[in-house]
């Protein structure tokens, strides 16, 4: 009997046969059983703000693997020739006063903002609009961030205030700011707070030889030492626990580490503390500064780049008169090193606001109040704030920082400025509660309604970046400076508060207090 073996190629073939018949029936089983478990009793109807390719991809993502949650009911656009299109099987709707009733007539709550339509909701009254009615608010990420292609429930996230507040991304001079940073030793003061850190990661971007990571605060150094582990680990970084204030043990970090670029952000920041801790305002914002800057001038660094505040300008109270200080030592400093000649250090000072979701800041506070049931507390009606987010903040620090040649302030393009109880009406109709309820305090010790980026008597020069502007400022003395301040500090230890402010509104007569007690200082005598 001639018995023959079937070639391998036919055991190979029907291998692969029945894997992909064994894979075919399972993919059909699943989706049968999905579609006999899916009732759409728990999805929520949606429209989407975007109907161009961004808006189309995220309604495919909707209906291939999110229609247990999500049921496309429209879409939503201001392109006059989009509109009463269907698409999708959906009709597009525009973008009007006619969109409320639409959304109720389809029973939607939830809209998703394509992620090329985020700056047209930033610019426009919709959002308001929309939160007015309760409708909530979810964004997606681009498509190059979704996982595999594919759109995870999880990456719709509802939108936050910060989300609404943010601008345009700024575009720094790359090539010139890492060749000031690409293999130097860069001290970093005030590392663990919420500007320090921020400027320690991008600093980390552009290769620094080493880092020296400054802070008093062990907890938070401690969170940036393990975050340098994770993402960094090539970096050479010193975290090294020390107040600023303390000549000997900084004059020992000089002496070992020789840092060539300091960004110094170590201060006291909050102003009803500082009105009442004047003492410590001194020690730490004065004394730390002008300590730091005579080591960097001692152990020849060739920049020092001083993070300073709006609250400087025209001072009302404690905080910004301190850090006007600086930024009078720190000037008057670089004049007499430049009058002097040769290799010297650049004295460079950033001035700005409010930063968005910085420690302490009135966004996490508003949000943990809503969290709470409120109520949410304002301090006064009408009081605004400039805002800019953390990362364009020190994105701006960097650049200036590079251009800088020293003695120059430097003022930061703040957009428009915030009234604070729009804020709060904002966060509490994203948050979804009809229940909040907004009160209002009073201003605190040395507040203002509005803050202010330049003295009337100042005037900015242009740079070459459109956000970075120039603040030609009264010059000072150096000598002069050095005595008064040297002053301040021997009466800053006795305690004794009167004296101290007394002795601030010496070097700084446009320091005007406002609600608090110092105001008996500013008065005349008849």
């Amino acid at each position: 009997m001639d018995v023959r073996l079937a070639p391998v190629s036919v055991f190979f073939m029907a291998y692969i046969i029945s894997f992909a018949m064994m894979s075919c029936s399972r993919i059909v089983v699943k989706m049968f059983y999905e579609l006999l478990n899916f009732d759409g009793s728990h999805s929520a109807n949606v429209f989407i703000y975007g109907a161009k390719e961004a808006g189309v991809n995220i309604a495919k993502a909707l209906r291939v693997n999110l229609r247990n949650h999500y049921r496309l009911r429209g879409f939503i656009a201001d392109e006059p020739e989009l509109i009463n299109k269907v698409m999708m099987g959906v009709k597009v709707f525009p973008n009007d006063e006619t969109l409320i009733d639409v959304l109720n007539d389809r029973d939607v709550h939830t809209i998703i903002i394509s992620p090329a339509k985020m700056e047209e909701l930033k610019r426009s009254d919709m959002a308001d609009r929309l939160l007015a009615h309760n409708i909530k608010l979810m964004t997606a990420p681009p498509l190059s961030e979704w996982s595999g292609q594919t759109l995870n429930r999880t990456q719709l996230k509802e939108i936050q205030i910060e989300d609404l507040l943010q601008r345009n991304p700024i575009e720094i001079d790359i090539h010139k700011v890492a060749s000031h940073l690409e293999g130097k030793r860069v001290m970093i003061t005030g590392a663990a707070g919420s500007i320090g850190s921020e400027i320690m990661r991008q600093v980390a971007s552009f290769n620094p030889y080493k880092l020296i990571l400054v802070d008093q605060a062990e907890t938070p150094l401690h969170d940036i030492r393990l975050e340098l582990q994770d993402r960094w680990r090539d970096i050479d970084a010193e975290t090294i626990i020390a107040d600023i204030s303390n000549a000997t043990r900084m004059e020992e970090i000089f002496k070992e580490y020789k840092p060539q670029y300091i960004f110094h952000a170590a201060a006291y920041k909050h102003v009803p503390m500082m009105e009442d801790n004047v003492s410590e305002s001194i020690q730490i914002n004065v004394y730390g500064t002008r300590t730091i800057a005579d080591l960097a001038v001692k152990y020849g660094a060739e920049k020092f780049v001083m993070i300073s505040t709006d609250k400087a300008v025209n001072p009302t109270n404690v905080m910004g008169c301190s850090k006007r200080i600086c930024e009078i030592y720190v000037q008057s400093l670089a004049k007499k090193l430049q009058q002097k000649g040769g290799h010297v250090t650049q004295f460079i000072t950033t001035r700005f606001g409010n930063v968005l979701g910085s420690n302490g800041s009135v966004i996490p506070r508003f949000r943990d109040q809503i969290q709470r049931g409120g109520p949410v507390t304002v301090t006064h009606p009408e009081i605004i704030r400039y805002f800019m987010t953390i990362p364009e903040a020190c994105r701006l620090v960097l650049e200036a920082g590079s251009m800088g040649n020293g003695g120059e302030i430097y003022i930061f393009d703040m957009g428009k400025p915030v009234k604070i109880v729009d804020l709060a009406k904002r966060m509490i109709s994203l948050s979804g509660r009809t229940d909040v309820k907004i009160e209002f305090t009073g201003l605190r010790h040395g507040e203002k309604l509005y803050e202010e980026l330049l003295n009337v008597k100042e005037l900015t020069k242009p740079t070459y970046h459109e956000k970075i502007m120039i603040a030609t400022v009264r010059e000072y003395d150096y000598d002069e400076v050095k005595e008064r301040i040297q002053k301040l500090i021997d009466v800053s230890y006795t305690y004794d508060q009167m004296k101290i402010v007394s002795a601030m509104k010496d070097i700084v007569p446009e320091f005007i207090s406002k609600n608090s007690c110092f105001e008996a200082l500013d008065k005349k005598p008849d």
